[in-house]
């Protein structure tokens, strides 16, 4: 099928990763996907949860938000509403699930770092964005404290990248920008480290269930997708 911009079914829209972006973050990116943008920022603060106190462990937290004009028609924002809507709840517990996955914790110690993802522009792929944005971020952040020496040794254990897929017009795609998204058969996102192990998949049909080969049809365009925003991610950090 035709795509926009004649993009393959296999190809990721162009990647931006600009680190460094929010002067008072201990660590941030600007992450464009294509026109999905999201700003990611981490803050470290000297305490964690209370479930946490007297464990020796830190903790990854993370909080997500759609600036009013991302979409195509204006978001209310939801601190006007007086309470988070159920998408943006579950987006950043995923967001905080995938970035926990790449540190131990222990090594942290009792300290909590979290991540901001605010969606300037909103074009699909906005969880998998702050996601790859969200461990850049992070990982300046470690970086920061280790060389103001609050820890003695790096708590990052794997890189973590995530990247979305579906099934529209029956052919799989990777990368799906809204109106891809929009009429998806089937939609999935993958989070995976740099070694392509997985972390989490979220696959859900639309209109009917898929197949096994299908799933397995959208893991392997993952698994390219991934390693292609974990290098870019890389070339960060070398």
């Amino acid at each position: 099928m035709e795509r926009f911009a004649n993009r393959g079914h296999n190809e990721l829209r162009p990647i931006s990763l600009e680190p460094g972006y929010v002067k008072n973050a201990a660590g941030s990116c600007f992450v464009k996907f294509g026109d999905t943008h999201v700003l990611c920022a981490a803050t470290v603060e000297d305490k964690v949860p209370p479930f946490l106190r007297n464990t020796g462990r830190g903790w990854i937290n993370a909080e997500y938000g759609m600036l009013p004009c991302a979409a195509n028609e204006r978001v209310e924002r939801e601190a006007v509403k007086g309470k988070q809507s159920g998408r943006t709840q579950e987006i950043q517990r995923l967001i905080g699930r995938a970035l926990r996955a790449s540190l131990d914790l222990a090594v942290l110690g009792e300290r909590q770092i979290k991540i901001d993802c605010d969606v300037i522009q909103a074009d699909g792929g906005t969880r998998t964005a702050s996601i790859s944005g969200g461990f850049v971020a992070l990982a300046f952040a470690v970086q920061s404290l280790l060389k103001r020496r609050k820890i003695n040794k790096n708590p990052i254990v794997r890189q973590i990248a995530a990247i979305s897929c579906g099934l529209v017009d029956g052919h799989a795609l990777l990368d799906l920008d809204y109106a891809e998204d929009s009429t998806a058969e089937v939609d999935a996102n993958f989070v995976m480290d740099d070694n392509l192990d997985i972390i989490e998949v979220q696959s859900t049909a639309e209109q009917r269930p898929f197949s096994k080969q299908t799933l397995s049809t959208l893991l392997e365009l993952a698994e390219k997708g991934i390693k292609e925003v974990s290098n870019a991610q890389r070339t960060l950090f070398s």
